[in-house]
């Protein structure tokens, strides 16, 4: 991914702060261990995960994320675990609480 668009998704991650904690949280989940140690030192995910979700959103592994796709995948990650804890089995009585 080109400086440009970072900046793109960056901006409109900083205009969302409900999204703030969640792009930490998955910068720092898909940063390779040890990524300090080797240039460019910055958390980069692998570029064969990126490359594999490149695949299977776009189909084509060269295509650059768009931002758009970005923030959607990132709303999805911050309801995620709400939404797996509604299947929870203190939820199974089926009761009001």
């Amino acid at each position: 991914m080109n400086f440009r668009r970072v900046l793109r998704v960056a901006a409109a991650v900083m205009v969302r702060p409900r999204l703030w904690t969640t792009a930490l949280r998955q910068v720092h989940r898909l940063a390779p261990r040890g990524w300090w140690r080797r240039p460019p030192f910055l958390p980069i995910p692998d570029r064969g995960y990126t490359a594999f979700r490149k695949v299977t959103q776009y189909g084509h592994a060269d295509h650059p994320p768009e931002v758009d796709d970005v923030l959607v995948w990132l709303e999805w990650c911050r309801s995620l675990p709400a939404a797996l804890g509604a299947g929870s089995s203190d939820d199974a009585s089926g009761g009001d609480h």
